[in-house]
């Protein structure tokens, strides 16, 4: 389902979500509790579940690196956390393979998307991510790492940056995609 939402806007090699998500639902608690209640564990719970049915699958064992969507810093100093981070150490952990934090970076604090409709979300998203330390994923397949799926517009932004990096291919997972 995530890369038919994709396809023809991001070449990716593969792409998953663990979960499906749903207004009131026991998935979008559990995202609240990790993104706005300080429950980071959640995040290495489920990094661990999928990076678990990831390393028994052969299209993605050919990862070499798992890069997570950033967060702005002023969102990282009031959580004091990305909420990505725990989820792709431990799928990086599983796959064994590095994780750079430092890849993308996110230039402008944002408010909450989700009130946001499609269109405003796809304007804003391309000024919001610049490309950082690209030293070390030339020629990488990279999966890019996020916690929810909403309209593709950050996962598309973000891909679309990495790709700028000669010989790479991008591959995505993240721990919901919207219904």
């Amino acid at each position: 389902m995530v890369k038919k939402l994709l396809y023809g806007r991001l070449e990716l090699e593969n792409a998953t979500a663990l979960l499906h998500f749903s207004k009131k639902g026991l998935v979008q608690e559990l995202l609240h509790n990790l993104k706005y209640r300080g429950h980071e564990q959640i995040g290495k719970f489920l990094g661990d579940w999928l990076g678990g049915e990831l390393k028994t699958i052969e299209t993605y064992q050919t990862i070499d690196v798992v890069v997570p969507v950033p967060t702005h810093k002023k969102s990282k100093r009031e959580r004091g956390y990305n909420q990505v981070t725990k989820f792709g150490q431990q799928i990086a952990k599983a796959l064994d393979v590095d994780y750079y934090d430092d890849a993308l970076i996110k230039t402008s604090h944002t408010k909450r998307q989700v009130f946001k409709d499609r269109v405003t979300r796809f304007e804003d998203v391309n000024k919001r991510f610049e490309i950082g330390n690209t030293v070390g994923l030339y020629n990488k397949h990279i999966l890019l790492v996020d916690d929810v799926i909403t309209t593709s517009a950050t996962i598309e932004a973000c891909g679309l940056l990495l790709q700028t990096i000669p010989g790479v291919k991008i591959s995505v997972a993240t721990m919901a995609i919207v219904e």
